[in-house]
């Protein structure tokens, strides 16, 4: 008799969730405020702002013309075929499931922008004096997380196939 596998749902339903979440708060977003508008949450430090993103992350390619949406649309599919595969493949321990679940998830919220507004749209604002951090969005959060639950899972792959084989 073969072990079962256990299901994936979970990963497929975190993906949802991270895209649904995204598309909820930059509708209500979208809805109240004006472009470049600021709400001061935590003085000094977090406002909810809106601002469009034509580029990646730090606004990378934002002036390029516009081909470079297509190229971030191209990028995201490939990258979360292969994440997705991986999932699928067990190719990655249960942390890094999680993350290229987060990744999928936050790129296909990116990919809806986009598509529907031909940019993304931002407005998590960090600052510090005269420091910004680039205003981002959920997400892109559910991209950050994942991904360093992607290398703690490698780290923690690696160490784990570095140890010696107790039947050699």
């Amino acid at each position: 008799m073969t072990a079962r596998k256990p299901s994936k749902i979970k990963y497929w339903l975190l993906i949802a969730a991270a895209l649904v979440l995204d598309q909820i708060t930059k509708t209500a977003v979208l809805k109240n405020f004006e472009f470049a508008e600021r709400l001061n949450i935590l003085p000094g430090f977090f406002d909810l702002t809106l601002v469009f993103n034509t580029g990646a992350a730090f606004s990378f390619l934002a002036g390029a013309g516009g081909w470079q949406k297509y190229f971030f649309l191209a990028l995201a599919a490939v990258i979360s075929f292969y994440l997705a595969r991986a999932i699928v493949k067990d190719n990655f321990g249960t942390w890094g499931k999680y993350g290229a679940a987060m990744i999928i998830g936050g790129a296909a919220g990116n990919v809806a922008d986009r598509l529907i507004y031909g940019h993304v749209v931002d407005f998590l604002l960090f600052y510090w004096q005269s420091w910004y951090y680039p205003a981002f969005n959920v997400a892109d959060s559910f991209i950050c997380v994942g991904a360093a639950l992607l290398v703690i899972d490698g780290f923690k792959h690696k160490k784990e196939n570095s140890r010696p084989s107790e039947n050699r």
